[in-house]
């Protein structure tokens, strides 16, 4: 394997494992010391931190700090604070919602602009050698699924029975030791380049990087980022929400011993499983049937996903198939949006915005639409699902609400399938700075 892939692979594989270490067990673990009402919040500031410090940080990437050097310094500040969360949970006999949410939110807006930023040093470094990113990234984003998985099978087997380290604090400073190493090993990914803009009205748009939101002003890429947003919605709702879902089983006499209702974390690894094989299917479906088709195959995915998972049960002889394959389609239903999504957006758009599209590209999915697609859950959650009920009561509410969740999906799908057409070639410099100049001709574009 070529030396470089190997090394951009490794960077997929740490920058991924420091978000598995939480992602799907926080739920899990803020439901088991009394917070269960607030897991929402936790999710939801991934969304809000995504609305302005992708974009800020791919600004700063793009003009003045190398974007492998600005991945160092944000994974260094997202380990300080997930450690100091961590520490504060060790030395608190009553854990509270407040400090621990600052903290928390203070490492993961260090964090998200991260995933932006390793895509644009793994572009970069396989553009200046001459390789096709669309042929030779889903094979290293694919070590980026690894890593996830790794870490969650870790945080669901380590630590003692009754205390595993999904369910208590633990998890925190696993995340924070994976981030203390991207932050050495970003530093030796290849050198990504800067852009110094003169001093006239556009090159000092361009130095603040708001050229890339002149993208929407393409009615192409508009309604790309309108329904990216769209899509985001659906993105942290089983991060958020399956783990206490799957969990909350075993209070159930009939499922109580069942194995998956007691080991979440490793039945929801399934669907990063899933992860690695839909990647290495990307290149082929994005020539086959082009971003439209593969965005909509995302749509119908996440239907499966939220419906399946509705209709489910941890039982092996009842329905725990339909929590399997739910996880099988999550496969589709992320990759073929977010990978995808970063490969159009690189492939429409010049070297000197790439930083801020990919930021752009994250304040629409993680940040709009994920802020809102949490806090909406959040409330269904917490209307249909009463604490204080039976724990059959309780089954009842969350089919409902995952039910919910997939005639959004569906919804969703449908206007995209009538209203997203790409059939126009990727715009060059001089396009981008004609778009710039008249709407007329930007939506020409």
């Amino acid at each position: 394997m070529n030396p470089l892939k190997v090394r951009l692979s490794i960077l997929n594989f740490i920058e991924f494992a420091v978000w598995g270490a939480y992602l799907t067990s926080l739920g899990n673990f803020l439901a088991s010391n009394g917070l269960a009402s607030q897991i929402g919040w936790f999710y939801a500031v991934q969304g809000i931190v995504s609305l302005f410090m992708p974009s800020l940080v791919g600004i700063i990437a793009d003009r003045w700090i190398p974007a492998q050097r600005m991945l160092s310094l944000c994974h260094l500040l997202a380990g300080l604070f997930m450690a100091s969360a961590g520490i504060y949970c060790l030395g608190a006999s009553q854990i509270e919602f407040t400090p621990l949410f600052v903290l928390y939110t203070c490492s993961v807006a260090f964090y998200m602009p991260t995933l932006g930023l390793s895509n644009s040093v793994a572009f970069n470094a396989l553009t200046k050698s001459g390789i096709d990113t669309v042929t030779a990234f889903p094979p290293i984003r694919v070590f980026g699924t690894v890593g996830f998985i790794c870490a969650m099978l870790f945080v669901n087997f380590a630590g003692p029975e009754g205390a595993r380290y999904q369910s208590t604090y633990m998890q925190l400073f696993v995340s924070a030791v994976i981030s203390f190493v991207m932050t050495a090993y970003a530093l030796t990914m290849p050198a990504c380049p800067t852009s110094k803009g003169r001093n006239d009205e556009n090159d000092m748009l361009e130095a603040l990087g708001l050229r890339a939101f002149k993208l929407f002003k393409q009615r192409k890429m508009a309604m790309f980022f309108i329904f990216s947003m769209l899509l985001g919605v659906s993105l942290q709702i089983t991060n958020g929400y399956a783990n206490p879902y799957i969990t909350s089983f075993k209070d159930i006499p009939e499922f109580a011993s069942a194995w998956a209702a007691r080991n979440a974390n490793a039945l929801i690894s399934l669907s990063q499983i899933s992860e690695t094989l839909c990647i290495l299917l990307i290149p082929f479906f994005l020539k086959r049937f082009g971003i439209k088709g593969v965005m909509l195959m995302s749509m119908i995915a996440w239907v499966g996903r939220f419906g399946f998972f509705g209709a489910g049960d941890p039982e092996l002889t009842g329905g725990l198939w339909m929590f399997v394959l739910s996880c099988i389609v999550y496969g589709i239903a992320f990759d073929f949006f977010n990978v995808s999504g970063g490969l159009y957006v690189d492939k429409m758009t010049t070297p000197d915005i790439r930083s801020s599209a990919q930021g752009l590209f994250m304040i629409m999915t993680n940040g709009l639409g994920a802020t809102i697609g949490t806090l909406s859950a959040m409330a269904v959650v917490n209307h249909f699902v009463d604490p204080a009920a039976s724990p059959e009561l309780q089954l009842e509410g969350w089919r409902t609400c995952w039910y919910i969740f997939a005639a959004y999906a569906a919804v969703v799908a449908l206007l995209f399938a009538l209203l997203f057409h790409d059939s126009e070639p990727r715009p060059d410099s001089r396009s981008i700075k004609k778009a710039e100049a008249s709407p007329a001709v930007a939506d020409e574009i």
